[in-house]
């Protein structure tokens, strides 16, 4: 069982109080193709009113079924797509609102890492391309010998060699390949790292590993995770909270220990009985 094995538990971090991350009454619509000639496109509400703080240094958890609106709340913080109402501030300022050129400058300070290790990395891609490539969209990039430089930095940082650098995704295991995926997120030096779903595809045995590197990270850059994920043990032992998404709406809310060992919610008790292993 992965919390037999996880190093750590959630942090503690005294120090961190600043507000890194806030979203204010998230609403996001879509509109549901026509499915025939006679029934008319309907709207679909993913979000309803979304809000939250994350502390610098602290991690998030999203916790929800599939469809709860945990990938759409992804998307609006990573600024991949826009709200229908609210705001997502990130150092206190709306990212929805700032120009093209401010918004690609501040990405340096957000980044994220997918699901699944196989396909969010480019297999006709070296390595050393595939983690330096978030530094060729900020402005004064660095010269190649020194992003060469940052990308061996962030390779040691994940526990892998310099000579991988020059290798490409076919060669390395799940594990790896997810060390990989992380180097990248940690090139631009964020502050903040959007976690979606980031062990679901490994093995229990290589997501403890990913992880307890992902806190040792934590505790040595101050990085503030918002972890998106089905599985409550995760959850339950690298977050300092955790809000709980249920049809796009926050219906429970609180340290991971009182949620899990109490919950109040029908939607979250139904959530830990299905989940005895992350008691």
């Amino acid at each position: 069982m992965i919390q037999d094995i996880l190093k750590h538990g959630a942090l503690k971090t005294e120090a961190a109080s600043a507000i890194l991350l806030k979203a204010s009454g998230l609403k996001r619509s879509y509109t549901r193709p026509r499915t025939s000639l006679w029934r008319a496109a309907e709207p679909l509400q993913a979000l309803r009113g979304v809000s939250f703080e994350l502390q610098a240094g602290q991690s998030l958890g999203v916790v929800g079924e599939s469809g709860s609106g945990k990938s759409t709340l992804a998307r609006l913080v990573m600024a991949l797509d826009t709200p229908s109402e609210g705001s997502v501030e990130l150092l206190g300022r709306n990212l929805h609102q700032l120009p093209e050129k401010e918004l690609r400058a501040a990405r340096r300070d957000f980044q994220m890492v997918f699901q699944d290790p196989y396909g969010s990395l480019d297999p006709r891609m070296a390595v050393e391309r595939i983690i330096g490539e978030p530094l060729t969209t900020l402005t004064g990039k660095p010269s190649r010998a020194a992003q060469r430089q940052q990308v061996l930095a962030v390779l040691d940082q994940v526990g892998l060699r310099a000579q991988d650098a020059d290798k490409y995704p076919h060669e390395f295991s799940g594990g790896q390949r997810q060390r990989i995926a992380i180097a990248r997120a940690l090139i631009t030096r964020p502050k903040l790292i959007v976690a979606d779903e980031p062990v679901s595809a490994l093995d229990v045995s290589v997501q403890a590993q990913v992880l307890n590197l992902m806190q040792d990270l934590q505790r040595e850059l101050g990085l503030s995770y918002l972890f998106i994920s089905h599985d409550l043990a995760v959850v339950q032992h690298v977050c300092d909270q955790v809000i709980v998404l249920y049809q796009g709406e926050v219906v429970e809310r609180g340290t991971p220990q009182k949620l899990f060992s109490e919950p109040e919610h029908p939607y979250t008790q139904a959530l830990v009985k299905a989940a005895p292993r992350a008691l």
